[in-house]
C-alpha cells in the first residue's frame, strides 16, 4: 500500500478507528480470527486482522470460506450470458434446463430470489452433509420445490442459485468452476479465490455459546450447491472484487451492467434485504447511505462484503466462527467509517474536447408546466436534467445513436428524451416519456397537451 497515490492514503485517525472496530468485533464475537480490508480508487487502502493465536495472525492473503458471497459471482456469470445475448432474464429457466420441475421460474426471479423456491434442499442439512446425497438437480429441488407462486414475494433460495449454476454449465458446456475461473477470476486477477481451499487458509470453528472452548467444523464439498456458497477467498481479493462491483470491467461486465445488478429487483424482506434484493446483490441502508453487497456463512465461517458506489468504497470482513460475530454488520461499519471520515476527493473538472452542438441546443432552462428545470451537458456526453427548485425529479441521460437520450437514473430511468424540432430545424420542445418541456412556461407555440389558453397569463380582475 506504500505505492498508493497520496489521495488514497487513509489518515492515522481513520486507520485506528478501523482497527478498533475489528478488535472490538473479534473480542465480543469470540472469533478465533478475523481479517478485514477496505478498498477505494481500485486499490486496497487498509488491511487489518485480529487473532486468538499468538504469532499467527492472518493477512490479506489467507483464505476463508465466503458462503453466499459466492452467489454474487454466479450472478456475474449469468449477466455475462445475458449481455452476450445467450439468454434473456425474462425467459423461463426451462428453456435451457428442461425437466427440472421449476421451469416456469424466470432467470431474473432466480437471481432476485423471487422464484418462490424453497430456501433449502430436502433431506439433511446440506451445508454439513455429503454432496453425494444430492447428485442430481431433482435431489436439490425435491418433489415439492415451491413455497410460493413465482414472482409474488422475495424468499431467499439456495436451490435457486444451484439452478443458475447449472444454467451456466448448460450454456457454456463447461463446469461452473471452470467458467468462473476463466471468465471472472483470471481477468480480475483474483488468484486467491478458489473452489477448494489453498494454503494458507483458516480452519472453520464452532465456538461454544456458554464457554470459551471450540469445536472444529467439517468442510464439505457442496457439489451441485457450489454456485450458492462454495468459494474460498481472501480479504484482498474480495475488496478488489468490490471495486469491480462499483466500476465494472469490460473484460467481465461493463459499468452499466454492474450498476443494473444493484437495482432492486424484489421487494424488501426484513432481515435479508432491507431495501430489496438486486440481481445477486443484497441492498441495505448503512447510516445515511445505501450500500450493496452480500453476507455469507457456512459452518465455521462468516463473511460480509459491501460497496458504496457513491463513495467509491468497498469493505470486507471474514472470520472463522459459525456464529457470534456479525461480519456483514462490521463490514458495513468499516465502509461507513471511511466514507464519513474521508470522503472521496473529486476528480478535476475537465471541459469537453469538442462539444456536441446538438446537445448544446438543449442546454439551459426548460419548463414542465410551471416547474423550472435545467439541462446541463457534461464532459462525458451525458445530459443532466434537474429541478431549479429544491424538489423535483432529476435524472441523467446517455446519448443514443438516433440523437435521443436514454434515462439512466431516477423516475426517468429507461425513458427516452427527445428534442422535437420545428420545420426550420430549431428545437421546439423536449419530449420526455410524453411530458413536454418548453422554453417558456406553457409556451403557446409548443404542442402542450390540452392546449394553452389563448388569452395568456393574467392577474385577478
Amino acid at each position: 500500500m506504500d505505492a498508493l497515490p497520496e489521495e488514497l492514503h487513509l489518515l492515522p485517525a481513520t486507520r485506528r478507528a478501523l482497527l478498533h472496530r475489528i478488535a472490538a468485533a473479534q473480542s465480543a464475537g469470540r472469533a478465533p480470527s478475523l481479517a478485514a480490508a477496505v478498498a477505494r480508487g481500485g486499490a486496497v487502502v487498509w488491511e487489518g486482522a485480529r487473532t486468538s493465536v499468538d504469532g499467527h495472525g492472518p493477512d490479506g492473503n489467507v483464505q476463508y470460506r465466503i458462503g453466499s458471497i459466492t452467489k454474487t459471482f454466479t450472478a456475474v456469470l449469468v449477466m455475462r450470458l445475458r449481455d452476450e445475448g445467450l439468454l434473456s432474464l425474462a425467459e423461463p429457466v426451462d428453456k435451457h434446463l428442461p425437466g427440472t420441475g421449476a421451469g416456469e421460474v424466470t432467470v431474473a426471479q432466480l437471481l432476485s430470489h423471487t422464484g418462490g423456491l424453497a430456501a433449502e434442499t430436502p433431506g439433511e442439512w446440506w451445508e454439513r452433509s455429503s454432496s453425494a446425497l444430492r447428485p442430481e438437480l431433482a435431489d436439490v429441488l425435491g418433489e415439492e420445490p415451491f413455497r410460493f407462486a413465482p414472482g409474488r414475494r422475495h424468499h431467499y433460495s439456495n436451490p435457486g442459485y444451484t439452478l443458475l449454476g447449472s444454467l451456466v454449465e448448460a450454456l457454456r458446456g463447461k463446469p461452473w468452476e471452470e467458467v468462473l475461473r476463466a471468465e471472472v477470476l483470471e481477468p480480475l486477477g483474483l488468484d486467491r479465490t478458489t473452489v477448494q481451499p489453498q494454503a494458507p487458509h483458516a480452519g472453520g470453528w464452532a465456538v461454544h455459546p456458554w464457554a470459551d472452548v471450540m469445536l472444529p467444523e467439517p468442510a464439505e464439498d457442496l457439489g451441485l450447491m457450489a454456485p450458492a456458497g462454495q468459494l474460498w477467498s481472501t480479504t484482498r481479493d474480495l475488496a478488489r472484487f468490490g471495486q469491480f462491483l462499483i466500476h465494472g470491467d469490460d473484460r467481465v461486465l461493463g459499468a452499466a451492467t454492474v450498476a443494473e445488478m444493484a437495482v432492486a429487483a424484489s421487494p424488501p424482506e426484513p432481515g435479508l434485504a432491507d431495501h430489496g434484493y438486486g440481481l445477486g446483490l443484497q441492498l441495505v441502508q448503512s447510516g445515511d447511505r445505501r450500500i450493496a453487497g452480500h453476507s455469507g456463512s457456512l459452518p465455521g465461517f462468516v463473511a460480509g462484503l459491501w460497496v458504496s458506489a457513491a463513495d467509491d468504497v468497498s469493505a470486507v470482513v471474514l472470520a472463522n466462527c459459525t456464529s457470534g460475530l456479525p461480519a456483514a454488520t462490521v463490514a458495513a461499519e468499516l465502509l461507513h467509517l471511511v466514507a464519513e471520515a474521508e470522503p472521496p476527493i473529486p476528480a478535476p473538472w475537465k471541459p469537453f474536447a469538442e462539444a456536441d452542438p446538438v446537445a448544446l441546443e438543449v442546454c439551459g432552462p426548460w419548463y414542465w408546466g410551471t416547474a423550472a428545470h435545467a439541462v446541463r451537458l457534461r464532459s462525458d456526453g451525458h445530459l443532466e436534467l434537474g429541478p431549479v427548485a429544491a424538489q423535483g425529479r432529476a435524472a441523467r441521460f446517455r446519448p443514443q445513436p438516433d440523437g435521443s437520450w436514454l434515462g439512466l437514473s431516477g423516475y426517468y430511468a429507461g425513458e427516452t428524451l427527445r428534442a422535437v424540432r420545428r420545420a426550420d430545424g430549431t428545437v421546439s420542445h423536449l419530449d420526455l416519456g410524453s411530458f413536454v418541456f418548453t422554453r417558456q412556461p406553457y409556451d403557446p407555440e409548443a404542442p402542450v397537451p390540452g392546449g394553452v389558453d389563448p388569452q395568456g397569463w393574467r392577474g385577478i380582475g
